[in-house]
């Protein structure tokens, strides 16, 4: 599925080193004719463009009439009641910022108190398992000196050679499904 190299281009196309069609070989491409006018107003625009659009102008004179009236309204007669409602506004701002600010150092002690003591569980928690840990390997140890007793060594190697052979013991049997013996070899 795709298109490889070696399959041939379907419904007649060329590929790109084909000759031009013997139809089209003495055609000579000719760009379309342009009027000098056209062509020297196409070639000004982008220079006026930036004086003729009125989108800075507009914003302009939009920010001059914002100043306008900003100015008329403080230097009114009311001047005084905006004033004194600024700064009553400025002080409920100051209330509001600290009750919030006090809020906030109250939820980072109380986050910070939580952490300390998660932390603290999780050290009592690793030390618990690590007790536990150390009697589970004390236990072991124990048990290991107590087989150890049973060990044969160069010093109890003749007294465990004649115990074995005082005392045989027959390995060759078999065993039904329920355990029990069922045939058993007698030793030579």
């Amino acid at each position: 599925p795709g298109w490889s190299p070696r399959v041939v281009p379907a419904r007649g196309r060329k590929s790109r080193d084909d000759p031009p069609a013997k139809s089209k070989a003495d055609r000579v491409k000719m760009p379309p004719p342009v009027d000098p006018e056209e062509l020297l107003v196409v070639l000004e625009r982008p220079g006026r463009s930036s004086v003729a659009s009125p989108a800075p102008g507009r914003a302009e004179f939009r920010a001059e009439v914002l100043q306008k009236k900003r100015e008329e309204r403080l230097s009114g007669e009311n001047s005084a009641e905006l004033l004194e409602e600024h700064r009553r506004l400025m002080a409920w701002n100051d209330e509001e910022n600290a009750r919030q600010r006090a809020r906030r150092e109250e939820r980072l002690r109380k986050e910070a108190e939580e952490e300390r003591r998660r932390k603290l569980e999780a050290q009592e928690q690793q030390a618990r398992k690590m007790e536990a840990f150390l009697k589970e390997k004390e236990k072991e140890v124990l048990q290991l000196q107590e087989e150890a007793k049973s060990f044969i060594t160069l010093e109890n190697l003749d007294a465990r050679i004649e115990e074995c052979l005082d005392n045989p013991r027959n390995y060759n049997f078999a065993i039904d499904k329920n355990g029990r013996v069922v045939k058993r070899t007698v030793l030579s």
